[in-house]
């Protein structure tokens, strides 16, 4: 930033092209500007066609000065991106520069028929920018009292020279010889004219300030009716949201109810787990029996090896041998469906997680929707 007394900084110097801002600057000044307050923020504008949405007049961040120009005495606020300008307002003292948000403000140009923008890094520069856009806008408006005194002053003088140049004239005529008469008359005279002209001039820009006032004022007039209109879209964006409030929170309402199903489900899912580990310790009882039976099977062996003689009690303990080993079977069998069963709880109760993860995840992006809603919300009732 720059204030009154500093030199702005080159273009070479802030490494922007020939023909930017600097040469837009160098140009106000040929033209009798200087600037006075500069900075750099992102540029909008409103939208032409909505009045409502704000559209980028800047992909990135450029340069806005306050120029004065001394041979009009009038201020403006002048911003170029490369060789484009997309700033040239000219502040009257009906101007109004509005913070919006800690890092946005704007005002309305009636001259240029649109509504300008600014977005800054920091709320501190905001507020120098609009304590300067006060100052600049309180010192228009001395300007233009200073102006209107001044016409004041000139016709009253005018007037006053015109009632008394004829008494001064006939007192020459009467008191004077006939050179004096002469030139006393002719210096009246164009004394006289003199004052005319600078009457007429006078009248003429009070004429050219009035018309001028009057489309300011229409501007204006518009401009409160273009304003009418947004409150009245906002206010019918703000029922709108109401509706989908109220929407909302039916939605997460039904979702409430859904989560106590799954807490349900949950609970039906702990119980199976607890029917797994019973069917676990069945398994494992199974698998001890299967073990003892396998010794005893064993030791039947090594009895029918050792004692020959018991070949008659053999057939007997080859049927329990069969019968041992057909109801192994059988245990194994039902080892193998007690497994399945188990494998199949677990795929069962995998499934069941799966589906409650993405509930949740589903939940909580609707949570983090209505969050964000709600800040929306807040958000333009501050706005409003």
């Amino acid at each position: 930033m720059c204030e009154v007394g500093t030199r702005p900084p080159l273009a070479a110097e802030r490494g922007e092209p020939p023909g930017g801002a600097a040469a837009a600057a160098e140009r106000c000044r040929d033209m009798g500007e200087q600037p006075i307050f500069t900075t750099r923020a992102h540029v909008f504008q409103i939208d032409p066609s909505t009045k409502k949405n704000w559209v980028p007049a800047s992909k990135q961040a450029v340069t806005v000065s306050y120029f004065y120009d001394s041979t009009r005495n009038s201020y403006r606020i002048i911003s170029v991106d490369g060789a484009k300008v997309i700033i040239n307002s000219t502040i009257t003292p009906n101007m109004t520069f509005t913070k919006t948000s800690q890092k946005f403000g704007q005002w309305a140009d009636s001259r240029a028929n649109t509504v300008f923008g600014l977005g800054f890094p920091s709320e501190q520069q905001l507020t120098k920018f609009a304590e300067k856009f006060q100052e600049v806008k309180e010192a228009a408006k001395l300007a233009r009292d200073r102006s209107q005194e001044k016409i004041e002053t000139s016709s009253n003088h005018s007037q006053e020279s015109g009632r008394e140049t004829p008494s001064s004239t006939r007192a020459s005529s009467v008191n004077g010889t006939d050179d004096e008469k002469a030139s006393h008359g002719g210096s009246a005279e164009a004394h006289l004219k003199s004052e005319n002209d600078k009457l007429k001039i006078a009248l003429a820009q009070s004429s050219s300030n009035v018309k001028k006032w009057e489309t300011e004022l229409q501007s204006l007039r518009e401009s409160n009716a273009r304003l009418s209109t947004a409150l009245q879209e906002s206010a019918a964006s703000i029922e709108h949201w109401k509706k989908q409030f109220s929407a909302c929170k039916e939605e997460n309402d039904q979702l409430r109810g859904k989560i106590e199903e799954l807490e349900e489900q949950c609970n039906e899912i702990n119980k199976e787990k607890e029917r797994n580990a019973q069917l676990s310790r069945r398994l494992q009882e199974l698998e001890t029996e299967l073990q003892d039976k396998e010794l005893e099977l064993e030791e039947l062996r090594k009895q029918g090896e050792i004692i020959p003689e018991l070949m008659s009690e053999c057939e007997s303990v080859s049927e329990q041998l069969q019968a041992a080993e057909k109801k192994n079977k059988d245990l194994e069998e039902k080892v193998r469906t007690l497994r399945t069963e188990v494998e199949e709880n677990k795929h069962r109760q995998t499934n069941l997680k799966t589906e409650l993860k993405n509930f949740l995840d589903v939940l909580d992006g609707k949570i983090d929707e209505l969050h964000d809603f709600r800040q929306g919300l807040s958000k333009l009732g501050v706005d409003n």
